[in-house]
């Protein structure tokens, strides 16, 4: 019994050690050794038992045995979260309780996408849900200021029933959390609608490429609670054009007066010249003085004078030059009614928004339907000249771009549109007809055709090109057709811009972009040659290619033909699109059109591949006559 005893002694140490042991060292199957030897083993032979095991004394033991060591008293120590809302005054932490629950809840019906809530989840986080609009259970003075500012959207030709206000007032904690949050969405819309407008321009037309740079919602939100002044900060999103700030001013006034447009002509039996006997009528004088006729206001002849000057009008206007002021030309004269231009503003302040904030210390502005190209320069007008813009059917385009490096001497490739549409059909009327026009034919390898032109006086570039790379690939040009500048109306390009006096542009630019190294104009006509020359600039001058159809001149409404038809798409946009405007990602960089190399096509084999596509189109550094004729083009003779 008392071997049985010791025994069991010895067993229960053992067990009481392995029990002891970290779990690591049993978990170890590659140390079998180390295991063994900590767990203390019975001797394999056990001694007799001794008086001590038969009288119940201390019975005696083999070996060392290892006392386990005393269990550790596992003390709990429980982690409590701190209490974000503590500071919170307990009004509104019932409110502050639910926005935590309406944002948890990941809904995306209060916000325009998943994007704008997860701002707008970060943005209450870091206060810590304190509300924004709410202060101990109350709308505050922020909040009534900012639903101030969004029933006054129309200032800014936006639609108030747009940005729904919801109630503040409410009794119920829960109301008054969803009533926060949609508060906030509402000025988050009305911030992008009057920063970037209500839709994108890709609803408009694929002719568009617009910056159109929405804010970010974190730094509305951030500008919004930081502000002192709620409405200033939201007016801050506006866009701070000079062009924009003069329509939205002439908004207001227009919507201030009630009745007609004023000024109008009225209409009444046309007045023709007779130059031995001149009509009188009473309208004369108006009439004279809105087309700019100088006269005695007493004079009520309809002399030759007035009517040269209608004449110039109707052909601006696209009617019949007749010289007749008749019942067409003084509606078209009056414009349209006050409801119609005020739309015309509408319009025209929603594509202000589409251009960037920063037009550029010194940049170049087009404006399209006003064929009309301005040199900007530190807020002023620095120059300004007449251009041709495209025909309706092949519209330039609205973008911006960079303006990097003017090209003396082009060489013109013939876009494939122009050859596959005009010069093909041509060819097989009179094999002879390209030639004759001072064009080359390259018969290439996989069966195309590749037509050019090479510097020289009857160019179609002719002898200066102003480049700004761009997907369109537009560009400005000198044209040896100078008669159509006389024309009030010049659309009747194939999508580029015709200067003017390219010449003095060039020496206007290059004085700006190398203002140390004296340029003029004839120092850019003595360039003229049969090479290219590419002049870089070293830093690019911005040039923004946009369609003003309205403009305030001397406090007045200045309106021009839509020639393209946009207004009327826009103004349909307007009623009907409400989409959402995402920051634009960043484009890959255009090519710069001026490396070297050759003048030569993307598909011409024969030859190695051009540096870009600007170049392969719009020529690169060298003349196409620099090579052999043999290898370069075959001519039609």
């Amino acid at each position: 019994m008392r071997g049985l005893r010791c025994d069991r002694l010895l067993l229960g140490t053992a067990l009481a050690l392995i029990l002891a042991l970290p779990i690591s060292a049993s978990a170890d199957p590659q140390q079998p050794a180390a295991f063994e030897d900590a767990v203390p083993m019975p001797p394999p032979t056990l001694p007799p038992p001794t008086a001590a095991d038969l009288t119940g004394g201390p019975a005696p033991v083999t070996g060392t045995v290892a006392t386990p060591p005393p269990a550790e008293t596992a003390v709990a120590t429980e982690t409590v979260a701190p209490d974000t809302l503590a500071a919170l005054d307990p009004a509104d932490r019932p409110i502050a309780e639910k926005i935590r629950d309406l944002l948890a809840a990941k809904s995306d019906k209060i916000f325009a996408n998943k994007k704008e809530r997860a701002a707008v989840e970060a943005f209450y986080q870091r206060r810590n849900l304190a509300p924004l609009w709410i202060e101990k259970g109350i709308e505050t003075e922020r909040a009534k200021a900012a639903v101030a500012r969004l029933k006054a959207a129309d200032a800014d030709g936006l639609e108030p029933h747009d940005y729904r206000i919801p109630d503040l007032r409410a009794a119920n904690p829960d109301a008054l959390a969803e009533a926060e949050l949609k508060l906030t969405a509402t000025v988050l819309t009305y911030a992008r609608h009057v920063q970037a407008g209500r839709f994108s321009y890709a609803a408009i037309s694929k002719n568009i490429e617009m910056p159109q740079e929405p804010p970010e919602t974190a730094a509305v939100l951030a500008k919004i609670a930081d502000a002192t002044d709620v409405a200033k900060a939201l007016d801050g999103f506006s866009p701070p054009h000079e062009g924009y700030k003069k329509l939205k001013a002439l908004l207001a006034n227009m919507r201030s007066k009630a009745g007609g447009n004023g000024n109008q002509i009225a209409d009444g039996e046309p007045l023709k010249l007779n130059p031995k006997n001149p009509m009188e009528d009473p309208r004369v004088p108006q009439l004279r003085a809105r087309l700019g006729v100088a006269g005695d206001p007493s004079d009520l002849r309809y002399d030759a004078k007035l009517a040269e000057a209608v004449k110039k009008f109707q052909r601006a206007n696209d009617l019949n030059p007749s010289g007749t002021f008749d019942t067409k030309t003084a509606k078209e004269l009056n414009g349209p009614p006050r409801d119609k231009q005020i739309d015309v503003i509408l319009v025209n302040m929603e594509r202000w928004r589409w251009l960037p904030r920063d037009l550029g210390h010194v940049y170049v502005m087009v404006n399209i339907p006003d064929y009309s190209l301005r040199v900007m320069k530190d807020g002023h007008l620095h120059w300004s000249t007449r251009i041709v813009v495209g025909k309706p059917t092949l519209q330039t385009p609205l973008l911006t771009a960079a303006m990097k490096y003017i090209t003396v001497n082009p060489t013109w490739n013939v876009p494939p549109s122009i050859v596959q549409n005009e010069y093909l059909p041509a060819l097989q009327q009179d094999p002879t007809v390209l030639s004759r026009m001072g064009l080359h034919v390259v018969n290439n390898s996989d069966g195309s055709i590749h037509i050019f032109q090479p510097p020289g006086d009857g160019n179609a570039l002719g002898r200066l090109r102003f480049n700004f790379p761009n997907r369109f690939l537009v560009y400005q040009h000198d044209t040896p057709d100078k008669g159509l500048f006389a024309h009030d109306a010049r659309a009747y390009s194939h999508g580029c811009m015709r200067v003017q006096d390219p010449p003095k542009y060039a020496e206007i630019l290059l004085n700006i972009a190398r203002p140390t190294e004296g340029w003029t104009a004839d120092r850019v006509r003595r360039m003229y040659g049969s090479s290219e020359q590419d002049i870089q600039f070293p830093a690019p001058i911005p040039v923004h290619l946009t369609y003003q159809t309205a403009a305030v001149e001397d406090g007045k409404l200045e309106l021009r033909k839509d020639i393209y038809g946009i207004d009327s798409k826009m103004m349909a946009a307007i009623r009907t699109e409400r989409g959402v405007v995402e920051i634009a990602q960043e484009r890959p960089k255009e090519p710069s059109g001026g490396g070297g190399g050759p003048v030569k096509r993307a598909r011409l084999q024969q030859q190695p591949q051009p540096s870009s596509f600007f170049d392969a189109l719009f020529g690169g550094s060298r003349a196409a006559n620099d090579y052999p004729p043999q290898r370069r083009y075959r001519e039609f003779r």
